[in-house]
């Protein structure tokens, strides 16, 4: 397949996608000895004692496990320190990035898919930083490709070419057939893979449209949990949220034809409340599995709303 010309907002290249990689101190996604991320939590596995390896003594810093506290360095220095390992830093990160047709869309700043794809790109690179293993998942409405977690700028570059090109063909009729083909369940499949490949202790990063929760998605979700940890990221736009007032429209795809008249304010009520209840649910869910959650708009740049997240994140840590 022949790369679609760059349209920015619409598309993406695999340039953009590396070039990404210069924006990632701009947000503290994770933790380094100096500076520490409001998602430490996520570096801190449910398995600490197998196989981990001591690496450094630090000052103790709120947010710490406190059975890592250094008892001998404490006394001796009458300061409160605890134990890093490298298990903390070089453990499997798994990208899930979703490129299907219902993210092709966008009324803000670029595409939901363009969204998906650039805060893949900027997770990937921070953590290849952090020494971590990268590999990932990318998955559409037929099709999807994995690429295995590895030390390794390399993966992180397949991941992000594999991305680059299901994001360029998302336009083109021939590739990936009709929205959930089939009533086929591409999350799903693709969330019961990860289960199938990643071991106990990994992160998985799972950036989707908000549209995507399924019973059958939500249920993977929960027993992927039970071995990993999770950042949730769902992706949306404004008019996932409210349908504007702008009179009759007409929606055409193949033999099918909708009307909706938008001045009716029922239909915008109903339409409101839908998107509610889909926002609702994310958020049982994170709260339910203990999890972060960071929603992410077309909106507004998607660099300052990972900051809002971590700031509000840093809040409530503190409370």
């Amino acid at each position: 397949m022949h790369d679609q010309p760059t349209q920015p907002g619409i598309r993406v290249s695999l340039g953009e996608l590396i070039e990404m990689r210069h924006r990632v101190r701009e947000v503290q996604l994770f933790s380094t000895p100096a500076r520490r991320s409001p998602l430490i939590g996520l570096h801190h596995s449910k398995l600490r004692g197998r196989g981990v390896d001591f690496d450094q003594v630090r000052i103790y810093q709120p947010g710490d496990d406190v059975r890592t506290i250094d008892w001998r360095v404490t006394a001796r220095t009458q300061e409160p320190h605890t134990k890093l390992f490298h298990e903390e830093r070089e453990r499997p990160i798994y990208i899930m990035v979703e490129q299907s047709k219902r993210l092709f869309f966008g009324s803000g700043l670029m595409f939901k898919s363009v969204l998906a794809a650039q805060a893949a790109s900027l997770i990937g690179w921070a953590a290849l930083g952090h020494n971590d293993r990268i590999g990932g998942l990318v998955f559409g409405d037929v099709e999807h490709h994995e690429i295995k977690p590895r030390r390794s700028k390399q993966s992180l570059l397949q991941l992000l070419s594999r991305l680059a090109k299901a994001n360029q063909a998302l336009n083109n009729d021939s590739q990936g057939g009709r929205d959930n083909q089939g009533g086929r369940d591409g999350f799903g499949l693709a969330l019961r893979r990860a289960r199938e490949v990643l071991r106990p202790g990994s992160l998985v990063v799972v950036l989707c449209d908000e549209r995507t929760l399924s019973d059958n998605s939500e249920q993977q979700l929960l027993l992927l949990a039970r071995h990993t940890d999770l950042l949730l990221l769902p992706l949306s736009d404004p008019l996932d949220h409210a349908l504007p007032a702008a009179g009759l429209l007409r929606f055409n795809e193949r033999d099918a034809q909708l009307e909706l008249d938008t001045q009716d304010a029922d239909l915008r009520q109903a339409y409101r409340s839908l998107a509610d209840a889909r926002q609702a649910r994310w958020q049982r869910l994170a709260q339910k599995l203990g999890v972060p959650l960071l929603a992410l708009n077309t909106q507004s740049e998607m660099i300052e709303q990972l900051r809002q997240h971590l700031n509000a994140q840093r809040a409530r840590k503190t409370l």
